[in-house]
């Protein structure tokens, strides 16, 4: 069955408010046993919608969902059964589209979600970080889904994130992501792609993400579930990433288990760092968005990859030194097939405690050549890297059994 939100009276002029009338159709969608609700013909202005089960929210190719400006649009749900918002990271469950314990969801059709993020920052005197959140309630993350099963999002383009994560599948089971795209401003801040974290049997396919922060990011942070959870068998392929920041990003303060994982058949340009699985120091200030575990990071696959025209680490493996940074074991990774054009050499450092376990190269290539600061002129990340935070130089300390077959570095 079809539920087009215009007969619920969604109107499509970029202007009304259609909030009331999109849930509304999701909400009797879900009451008939499920079907589609149809966005088509129009731009329609829309605050938080929740989906609900056996609901797939369809955006034809001339239907467009527009978030509003207005933070208030972007409540804090509560009640929420599955997750402790206070553990959350910024503490916030704000989101555009949000669902919790429900199942066979998706997202589809060529349509847009345009986020309108320029609404939600400002310029500032800061030649490294052009731009800030405006001081009000920090914006909405766009779609967050948590303790859901058998979700589908394909096809979708979502744009102008408003400083903010654009996916966040937050344990979860069955999630199949499929021929999306982000276009995010790349000097915006916290400017995410996707974050799979605490989730299984993930798989991210043909899909294009430009964004500021990180793209795909990988994690185990259980604080704000009730049990820990591992993140498990994660698929990244045929993909292209641009960011200032880690195209994939594995791992975090105090994350559980992350294991099982491959990433593959990947294009990788304009970018910071390649791959990176860093478990910083972070003071003595707890962070939210850290987790309550010890980190084992195991049985991870790369194949594949071009990482051209980086601007930093084609890979960066690093445990630092910091009480709050623990660790049962970093191993079991493979690159394979990874050929490489950037401002650094591969840097991987364990720490004296924690030794990184059984890392092997195969058929891969490096080559370090400088880059030039006006590609990338602004942003967070390029402070990082022209401030010589992030390795230049090629590094391998505290590992066990690191094994290079027919790989080759050259420096120019």
């Amino acid at each position: 069955m079809i539920f087009d939100i215009r007969n619920y009276g969604a109107i499509g002029d970029g202007k009304k408010v259609s909030t009331v009338a999109i849930q509304k159709a999701i909400d009797e969608c879900s009451c008939a046993g499920g079907g589609r609700v149809l966005v088509s013909g129009g731009t329609y202005l829309t605050g938080s919608i929740c989906l609900k089960e056996n609901v797939d929210l369809h955006l034809d190719t001339d239907g467009i969902l527009l978030a509003s400006d207005n933070c208030e649009d972007f409540p804090e749900r509560i009640g929420l059964k599955h997750v402790e918002t206070d553990m959350l990271p910024r503490a916030r469950n704000a989101s555009v589209i949000f669902a919790e314990e429900c199942s066979n969801i998706s997202i589809t059709g060529n349509g847009v979600i345009d986020c309108n993020g320029s609404k939600y920052v400002e310029e500032k005197d800061d030649f490294w970080m052009p731009y800030k959140r405006k001081d009000i309630p920090t914006p909405p993350r766009v779609v967050f889904f948590t303790g859901c099963k058998n979700i589908k999002i394909c096809d979708i383009t979502i744009q102008n994130s408003p400083a903010g994560w654009t996916y966040w599948i937050h344990d979860c089971d069955w999630v199949t992501i499929d021929g999306i795209k982000i276009f995010a401003r790349v000097d915006y801040p916290n400017n995410d792609g996707i974050h799979i974290n605490c989730s299984r049997n993930v798989t991210v396919s043909n899909s294009i993400i430009t964004c500021g922060d990180d793209c795909i990011v990988v994690r185990a942070n259980s604080a704000s579930l009730k049990e820990n959870k591992v993140c498990e068998k994660i698929t990244v392929t045929n993909c292209t990433l641009t960011t200032w920041c880690n195209a994939i990003r594995i791992g975090w303060i105090k994350d559980g288990t992350i294991r099982d994982c491959a990433f593959s058949n990947l294009v990788i340009t304009d970018s910071s760092v390649g791959v990176g699985i860093v478990l910083p120091r972070r003071g003595e200030k707890r962070l939210l968005d850290e987790g309550r575990e010890s980190t084992l990071i195991e049985n991870i696959t790369f194949d594949n990859i071009i990482f051209d025209r980086g601007l930093s680490a084609p890979i960066w493996i690093d445990i630092q030194d910091a009480p709050e940074v623990i660790c049962t074991a970093v191993r079991n990774l493979y690159f394979n097939n990874m050929h490489c054009f950037s401002d650094a050499m591969p840097y991987i450092c364990g720490r004296k405690d924690i030794q990184l376990k059984n890392i092997f190269f195969s058929n891969c290539s490096f080559e370090k050549y400088r880059v030039s600061e006006k590609m990338h002129p602004y942003g967070a990340s390029s402070k990082m890297i022209f401030g010589n935070s992030s390795p230049h130089q090629m590094k391998i300390e505290y590992a066990d059994n690191i094994l290079f077959i027919n790989t080759t570095f050259k420096i120019n």
